[in-house]
């Protein structure tokens, strides 16, 4: 008995809406816009508290190598909470009241800002900078774990994170450099402090970044009771008991974590990828700046290739969700970071800074693109009850690995003597920077190849025509299959659509016959003699509304279920006739068959390929229909790689055997893996 495809591609399906729009729809939410506002307020000071304990630091000593050292111990100390205590921040968020970790762990952040600023010493400044990075590792997991929980759709997931990562890399940096330059500068103009001036407007600027961590413990402890809420959009059924009913501890928290890791393909995936996407984002930052002074453009070098990878990020998670509609979130994942590796090597190989600029830009794309795609994926597909820790265990991966390359990259670096060599009539210095790059770029490269093995949940359709489709900014493919039958005569498409659809029910998968709308008599009639239409225009925009009524109604939600969807007359041929009957242009029908079904496109359209002389429709004169069988052949002729065209001339049973055929071709040929069982052909 054959069987029908295991697994499909689905139609693909263009209900694609503006990005102002869908971003409006989640503004709308009042729970999140005010989360939003939060957001804004704790990035804000989170780059301000970097600037100014920077600041605060070189001015509480006058020994130049400690001053040298300010930022990078800034930096160092906001790191390493994340390689302690940031899966315990994910842990707390799965077990209690995130909006109170979220108020507690604000309060903590303003108060040790504050006593840095009364206690004035160096030492403390980075003791006091770690306790603020813990309450930070706390405050991260519960944010957001609890953002899907206050948005309407799952769907909305995606949208939520692209606006928090446009606040927090975008006005939130661009806000903090300004207020530190305006507080920096203040004292020369309206002369606050007398002696050290420098010193006193330090330390307020680091009283300042601490009342934004207050005002924003007060926005979420009076404003935001919907923190609180839990399981608002089940995902799946649960792989791991609640936090609330585990025994409490990190021991606990750590096995449970691991566990989920282990055995959940996609979060494995997830985390093996993240960790080649950070190392290779770490060799970019411990690099950058003796790889800058290698291509001997001058300082003015390293600015522009800081501001190449910052805009190349703000690109990628501007265009993610664009991508992501015309790709898997799992393959855009493991996709999106082999880009940024192969991009990376090219920034090593580069010989000038104009190369250097656009490789890195096209790194920071992938990044940004890979980073909101991971965030989406754990946001959207990670169910309430583990969401939080393995939001966490990313958080911490970044941290880890960060921190690892900061301090492991300059010395790989200092192990290679640099060079000076002659390329293309210009001079470049081959140092350590450049093999460092290699290391990371392969390194991503490999990690994003696992990756995405292990998270590809759609084995059955080639990467290769998920990525033709998204160059082509054709949609995203689904999980179900559209198989089209189209033809001149109705009876025809009828009677061999039910005899496909009756063969594919033989198997395990659920099949769907949809009939053309056009041929709904019933519908398709009430509402002519309804409206009183007649002109060929006006019932052709009727048939349309008829035909995206059943495809928004039936056929849509079949595919989204993973149905085999068996159409006779789907699109092809109404065009047809109403082109050579009707006398209509075709690309305006072609327009308006596209609005009406979304741009639904099957993934296999059977042409039966009759001779209209042999049955002659009352209808319509036996030019009309060779008219009819010419448009449609053109069509076919155009998109091989969709169309199959079958012998219409001979009995229903001989017609049917050659539609089984040719199906049965396409399956084996094309999508390996999709044949009936009885019949597989292996592909190795």
């Amino acid at each position: 008995m054959q069987s029908v495809p295991e697994a499909g591609t689905g139609g693909s399906t263009g209900r694609d809406t503006s990005t102002i729009h869908r971003v409006r729809r989640v503004l709308a939410i009042k729970p999140f816009r005010r989360l939003w506002g939060v957001t804004y307020l704790c990035s804000v000071a989170d780059w301000l508290n970097l600037l100014t304990l920077t600041g605060l630091v070189t001015k509480l000593t006058d020994n130049y190598a400690a001053q040298n050292f300010a930022f990078v111990g800034v930096v160092l100390t906001s790191l390493l909470p994340g390689l302690l205590f940031a899966p315990l921040g994910g842990l707390l968020a799965d077990r209690f009241d995130r909006r109170k970790v979220m108020v507690l762990c604000d309060l903590g952040r303003c108060g040790f800002l504050l006593s840095i600023a009364f206690v004035g010493t160096p030492w403390w400044v980075f003791v006091g900078n770690f306790l603020v990075g813990c309450c930070s590792m706390m405050w991260i997991p519960s944010k957001d774990a609890a953002v899907p929980n206050l948005l309407r759709r799952p769907d909305q997931v995606e949208t939520a994170n692209q606006l928090g990562m446009v606040m927090t890399y975008g006005l939130a940096v661009i806000t903090a450099a300004g207020a530190n330059a305006v507080l920096t500068g203040s004292n020369t103009t309206f002369h606050f402090f007398d002696g050290d001036a420098q010193l006193g407007i330090a330390k307020v600027a680091v009283v300042i970044t601490g009342m934004l961590y207050l005002a924003s413990a007060i926005v979420i402890a009076t404003r935001i009771p919907e923190l609180s809420l839990r399981n608002v959009h089940a995902v799946e059924k649960p792989k791991v008991k609640p936090a609330d009913e585990e025994k409490f501890g990190f021991r606990q928290m750590i096995s449970d974590g691991a566990r989920f890791v282990r055995t959940t393909p996609l979060v494995r995936g997830l985390m093996i990828g993240a960790f080649g996407a950070f190392a290779a984002g770490g060799a970019v930052i411990g690099s950058a700046k003796p790889y800058s002074s290698s291509l001997l453009a001058g300082d003015a070098a390293f600015n522009l290739l800081v501001l190449a990878v910052f805009l190349g990020l703000a690109t990628g998670m501007a265009v993610a969700p664009k991508l992501a509609r015309r790709l898997a979130h799992d393959r855009l994942f493991g996709i999106s970071i082999v880009a940024a590796g192969l991009c990376l090597i090219v920034v090593a190989l580069s010989p000038h800074l104009a190369v250097s600029l656009v490789a890195v830009a096209a790194v920071g794309v992938w990044a940004g693109t890979a980073f909101l795609t991971g965030v989406t994926i754990i946001g959207s597909r990670i169910e309430d009850s583990i969401r939080g820790r393995i939001n966490a265990i990313y958080q911490s991966l970044m941290k880890i690995v960060l921190f690892g390359s900061t301090v492991l990259v300059p010395v790989l670096i200092s192990l290679v003597q640099s060079r000076k060599i002659d390329v293309w009539g210009g001079q470049i210095t081959i140092d350590g920077t450049r093999p460092v790059m290699i290391g990371g770029g392969v390194l991503a490269l490999l990690a994003g190849i696992f990756a995405y093995r292990q998270m590809d949940d759609r084995r059955a359709e080639p990467i290769l025509a998920d990525l033709r489709n998204a160059l082509r900014r054709s949609p995203r493919r689904v999980n179900g299959l559209l198989i089209a039958l189209e033809g001149t005569r109705a009876v025809n498409t009828e009677t061999q659509a039910a005899r496909l659809a009756e063969w594919l029910r033989a198997g395990t998968r659920p099949v769907v016959l949809a009939a053309d709308p056009a041929l709904d008599d019933q519908r398709l009639a009430k509402l002519l003699s309804g409206a009183s239409l007649s002109g060929a225009r006006a019932q052709a925009l009727a048939a349309a509304a008829v035909r995206a009524d059943i495809v928004e109604r039936d056929i849509q939600p079949a595919l989204d279920a993973g149905s085999v969807v068996v159409m006779e007359r789907f699109v092809d041929s109404p065009l047809a006739h109403l082109s050579a009957v009707a006398g209509l242009d075709s690309q305006e029908l072609e327009g308006l068959a596209d609005w009406a079904t979304g741009r639904l496109r099957p993934d296999i359209t059977v042409l039966l390929d009759a001779d209209p002389g042999t049955v002659m429709v009352k209808s319509e004169s036996l030019d009309a229909q060779w008219r009819v069988q010419h448009l449609l052949t053109e069509m076919a002729a155009a998109d091989p790689d969709r169309y199959v065209v079958v012998d219409a001339d001979g009995t229903e049973d001989e017609v049917s055997d050659r539609i089984r055929t040719a199906i049965r071709a396409v399956l084996v040929g094309r999508l390996a893996g999709l044949a009936p069982a009885e019949e597989k052909v292996e592909v190795r």
